[in-house]
Parts: structure tokens; sequence; C-alpha cells
């Protein structure tokens, strides 16, 4: 495969919660296609990380945080070309305990502030400081990693949901605002992807206290709910990332692209 096919070579990037899962298949994807990267993240220090990206401290909820981190990447490498907005956070609640046996998977006000700070606040937070940047530039895109669950609601994770609704929402929005300063504004939703190390046990027990089956249950035999009868690689996630983040997909606007094999919830 010829890796400068995306002729990405020299921009660079920002990706939030890049040190696991989706978020480093993807940093791994663009350092492969000559792009400079910048993560930032919850825990480490900052400097350059193995794998030649330059890791920043940062709570994606926190607007001080996020200002210094896109000042800093400014600094350091004089422009950013492109955001990911992947940092987000899940955990699965009821919206009311109808059994009364686990009150903590109930959603509280507490995990509605989490959730909502982290993947909507968070993802507004990088967007506006980033975009200011992409103005000076007169070009830019921003990438918000959204969910299947945002697109089509998810049994137990009805908050995790609205936030990626909302997401979406803000890509179609902000897509409007900043189409004509060459700023382009598109989403992805991840269907059901291959497990990764986020997939605690304590996230495995509320999921399926959610959906009232037993943990052992939670990996279903996928040939029926999803076309292609298998879950996503977190490779083909990043694959399209970095498609969306190059002038390949130069009129691709707006939109939401769903990677989910072909799953629906109707």
């Amino acid at each position: 495969m010829n890796r400068n096919w995306l002729e990405l070579d020299g921009k660079v990037a920002i990706v939030t919660g890049g040190s696991s899962g989706i978020g480093l298949q993807i940093v791994t994807e663009l350092l492969n296609n000559g792009v400079k990267v910048v993560v930032a993240d919850l825990q480490g220090e900052e400097g350059e990380m193995e794998n030649q990206a330059y890791f920043i401290p940062c709570d994606v909820s926190n607007k001080e945080m996020v200002t210094n981190t896109v000042s800093k990447t400014v600094e350091l490498f004089g422009k950013v070309d492109i955001l990911i907005n992947n940092a987000g956070i899940n955990l699965p609640r009821l919206l009311v305990d109808d059994r009364e046996e686990k009150p903590e998977y109930e959603l509280s006000e507490e995990d509605f502030d989490l959730m909502v700070g982290v993947n909507q606040k968070g993802t507004y937070f990088f967007s506006q400081a980033v975009a200011k940047q992409m103005l000076k530039q007169k070009k830019g895109v921003i990438i918000n990693v959204a969910s299947e669950a945002g697109q089509e609601g998810s049994a137990g994770q009805s908050c995790y949901s609205a936030t990626k609704g909302a997401v979406i929402s803000f890509t179609r929005a902000w897509a409007k605002e900043l189409g004509k300063f060459n700023i382009r504004v598109v989403g992805l939703a991840p269907g059901v992807i291959e497990a990764t190390g986020l997939r605690t046990d304590a996230y495995n027990e509320a999921l399926a206290y959610t959906r009232n089956v037993q943990v052992s249950d939670l990996s279903s035999d996928y040939s029926k709910s999803i076309p292609l009868g298998r879950e996503g690689k977190l490779t083909e996630v990043a694959h399209l990332a970095a498609f969306l983040a190059s002038n390949k997909a130069g009129y691709i606007n707006g939109t939401t692209v769903n990677i989910s094999g072909g799953k629906s919830r109707g």
C-alpha cells in the first residue's frame, strides 16, 4: 500500500484520549502517514512518547487545560491541521432501576455530569480552541468520534447515547458555521468494535445489569445482529479517521459516517 496516498505528511494533529483504545489506533495510523501527533490524555508526563507522538496531560472537561494544550501544540509545531475529538467515557446506567437491587447502576447526577463533561463539553472546548487557530490558517479538519449509540440509542446507556447524539448535532452545526472558512467538521460513529482494555470488569458488570443478563452473555454471536457477522477492528476505525482527515475526503462535511458493519437497532 502506498503510505503517501492520503498525502498527510507534515500535517499536525491533536488526538484527545489518544493513549488507548480507538484513540491509540488513530494515533498510530496518523503517525504511519507522516503526521505529527499530539496526544491529549489524562495520565502521563509531558514530552515525546515511545511511538514518537508528543504527550500533553489534559482533562478535556477543563477549559484552561484544553486552551493550554492547543497553545502548546501551536508553539511546538506552528499549526493544527487536524483535531480528533476521541476522548470519551461510558458508564452504563439505567434511567430507573426497576429491580431496585443495584442503586449504583441507576443514572445519578454525578454520572450524568461526568459523561456530559467529557463527551460533550470536552468536544466543545477543544473544537472551539482549535477552530480559532484554524481560522487563522484558513483551513483545517475537525473529526468528532461519536457512536452508533448516538444515532440509534442504546438500552442501559441513555446518557452516553445522548452525549454522542449531541456530538453528531455539533458536527452538523459546526460544519455549517465553519465551512466557508475552509474548515471541515465530520464525524464517525463506530458500532460494535473489538474489545480493548477500556472494557473493564466494572464496565461489563454494569452493562450486564442494565440489560438484565449475565456478564458471560455479553459476548454474543454477531452473525444475526451485524450483517457482516463480526465485530469491527480498531484499525478499520483508524483507517476511516485518517481518510476523513485527508484532502481525499475534501467534500465530506457535516456528516457522521457510520462504521458498524451494517448493524442497526431496527
